[in-house]
């Protein structure tokens, strides 16, 4: 029965169990295998920086010995952390995650010359490291002042009002950017809250389904062969729904709403393994997508540059031609690509920074290059539904699954977007993209995924060390 599948267990454990012996061997083994991941982290992202000035200047960058030191007092800062606060944390989300930062500060550095004379535009490298320190100290604030990730379930429902207050806060703002409101501006800054919302949305989709999986998979009547939820619980699922559909309307931001209810779907079939909860939630997303397809001009927009985006193009600049331009940079790109620095993606114009930084990594790098970025990112969800299984309690399950998800969803509705796959969203690609707001708010899911490693980490190791005892 769903209720009794290996993914959830009852079974809550202490959050920190006592430290024995030899489980502190484990946890050293973890921290120097993190370090020396860091070190070729720290190798790989100046090689990469160095080969990108010598291309586009004809010489090292002068700034060259500065973003070493940058990237390795980051990767030191965040090992220490994690040494101290996570010791048996997995070895691999850390590297992988300023891996992927580290290689988006490199592509940055690359693009701010090529915008500069092009565009005349002003540089972002700078400001995109400054909210990378911004968001590994983040991360580090998270380590130190959440001990025990169950303490957010207490919160769940604080989150979730608070959560829809700011999915639905861009809608009240005057203006748009990019014909989509997904920003909130105070003063003179700005940022996305739909970054941050999804990490409130995990939680307290977590703590929902802890609560109500059982009469999510085991009551409902049976339609076609298929058991339909009872209509108490769902309820929740017809207001998410809802709520997605608004955010299509009002907004325009398809991104955000595809990523929101996507997650919802998702952890429904982690929490209860019904099949049924995938088909429902794919109808409603179909008939809602449709709906606001057809009706909403900004939205509908995209679907016709996505069904046919050389007839875009051929208009001479008359919609969105980005897309047209991405599939020239692939296919100009071919298997191993033009050089790091010796392609023409300033072409796609302001997006090239942002959601198309991808269509860099394929012109300049090739599908090789490509492949090997989307691979990163598969370890990184890999290691955070890892993290999922091995977690004993079900709330750290279903969030860490939760949080992979969103990250998945997120490369997803960005990769797709950009090779063509589905329309266009204008998400950020998350941690190599331009952008505070999700540099942040990744980082924090980081974060997170670490505390619910540790305590799994804790727990494997006291079993295993009792077992050992017994023998």
């Amino acid at each position: 029965m769903a209720a009794e599948t290996p993914f959830i267990t009852q079974e809550p454990p202490a959050a920190h169990p006592p430290r024995i012996r030899g489980s502190s061997l484990l946890a050293a083994g973890h921290r120097r295998t993190e370090a020396l991941l860091l070190l070729l982290v720290v190798a790989i992202t100046t090689f990469g920086q160095a080969t990108a000035g010598l291309a586009v200047h004809g010489e090292l960058p002068g700034n060259l010995g500065q973003f070493a030191l940058s990237m390795a007092l980051l990767s030191f800062a965040a090992h220490l952390a994690v040494r101290r606060f996570a010791p048996y944390a997995d070895p691999l989300i850390l590297p992988l995650a300023v891996l992927i930062t580290g290689l988006g500060l490199v592509l940055l550095h690359r693009l701010d010359p090529a915008y500069a004379r092009r565009y005349g535009s002003d540089p972002t490298a700078s400001g995109q490291l400054m909210w990378s320190v911004i968001g590994v100290a983040v991360c580090i604030g998270v380590l130190v002042a959440l001990r025990d990730h169950r303490r957010l379930q207490r919160y769940i429902y604080v989150t979730m009002a608070v959560s829809l207050v700011l999915l639905m806060a861009p809608a009240f703002f005057p203006g748009d950017t990019y014909g989509a409101k997904r920003w909130i501006y105070l003063g003179g800054l700005s940022f996305q809250p739909g970054e941050f919302v999804k990490i409130m949305i995990a939680v307290f989709f977590a703590g929902y389904l802890t609560l109500n999986r059982n009469a999510l998979a085991l009551t409902g009547r049976k339609v076609l062969g298929m058991r339909l939820p009872p209509g108490r619980q769902f309820g929740p699922i017809l207001a998410i729904w809802a709520v997605s559909l608004l955010v299509l309307i009002f907004e325009r931001d398809l991104g955000t709403s595809l990523i929101f209810f996507g997650l919802f779907v998702v952890m429904l079939y982690a929490a209860t393994q019904r099949t049924s909860w995938i088909v429902t939630g794919l109808l409603m997303a179909s008939l809602g997508a449709f709906v606001v397809g057809s009706l909403e001009p900004h939205v509908h927009g995209r679907v016709e540059a996505w069904l046919d985006p050389f007839a875009v193009y051929a208009k001479d600049g008359s919609g969105s031609d980005q897309l047209a331009q991405a599939l020239f940079s692939f296919g100009s790109g071919g298997l191993t690509g033009t050089g790091l620095g010796q392609g023409h993606p300033e072409l796609i114009a302001f997006a090239g920074r942002s959601d198309f930084i991808l269509t860099t990594v394929g012109e300049e790098l090739g599908l090789a290059g490509l492949t090997a970025v989307l691979l990163l990112y598969a370890l990184l969800v890999q290691r955070g539904l890892r993290t999922a299984l091995l977690a004993r309690d079900p709330f750290g399950k279903l969030l860490a699954a939760g949080l992979s998800a969103a990250l998945m969803l997120q490369v997803f509705v960005v990769a797709g977007g950009v090779t063509g796959l589905i329309p266009l969203t204008g998400k950020a690609l998350p941690f190599l993209a331009k952008g505070g707001s999700s540099l942040v708010a990744n980082w924090v899911m980081i974060a997170i995924l670490l505390r619910i490693s540790d305590s799994a980490g804790r727990h494997r190791a006291a079993a295993a060390e009792e077992s050992a005892d017994q023998r």
